[in-house]
């Protein structure tokens, strides 16, 4: 009885290992996000691609509803959108739920359209669940926070308003000044 409790507990520590951390150093605080490259292969590799790249480096969380998620990867301070990479297929249906502290990639209208905006759900979301959306395709879940939802928290709670066409904007810009892999720890 004892050897599949000891499998699966060095497979789950063989997953844990293998999980990338990414950092997003904001004006607000540091948020920790783990990266789940297993159920969402496509949207892990994407957004790790354009931290890589250091595409969200000058960014803004520029929609923020605070009963909702709070948005970013896309703009600059100056509401300018950065250019993009291709989108990437939608990966909603792997599992992974629309609930508080979950990170979803953005899209349009289009279930195929997401590029590099993300957002963090500040509430669970059900609805942006595949099985629950009315779309029928929601949006893909591919990482979760594990540090930082206080400064999620705080972007959350910032008052907003209308920039041009843009509605929910942060009065005061909320910027992603890096975002970084975090360096696994060293074994000893």
């Amino acid at each position: 009885m004892l050897k599949p409790l000891v499998l699966a507990a060095a497979l789950l520590g063989a997953t844990a290992a293998s999980a990338q951390t990414v950092v997003l150093s904001t004006t607000a605080g540091d948020i920790k996000i783990a990266v789940d490259a297993e159920k969402a292969p496509k949207s892990a590799a994407n957004f790790l691609a354009y931290v890589k790249a250091g595409h969200y480096d000058g960014t803004i969380f520029h929609r923020v509803i605070s009963d909702f998620m709070i948005q970013g990867g896309g703009f600059t301070p100056k509401m300018q959108q950065k250019p993009t990479k291709s989108p990437i297929p939608l990966e909603s249906r792997n599992g992974l739920r629309n609930v508080r502290g979950s990170v979803a990639m953005a899209r349009t209208g289009d279930p195929n359209s997401a590029t590099a905006q993300f957002f963090i759900n500040v509430v669970d979301n059900g609805f942006l669940d595949a099985d629950q959306a009315q779309d029928g395709n929601g949006y893909a879940v591919f990482a979760h926070v594990t540090a930082g939802m206080d400064v999620v928290d705080k972007i959350r709670a910032t008052p907003v308003g209308n920039q041009g066409m843009f509605q929910n904007v942060p009065l005061t810009p909320i910027t992603i000044t890096k975002a970084r892999i975090e360096a696994a720890p060293k074994k000893k």
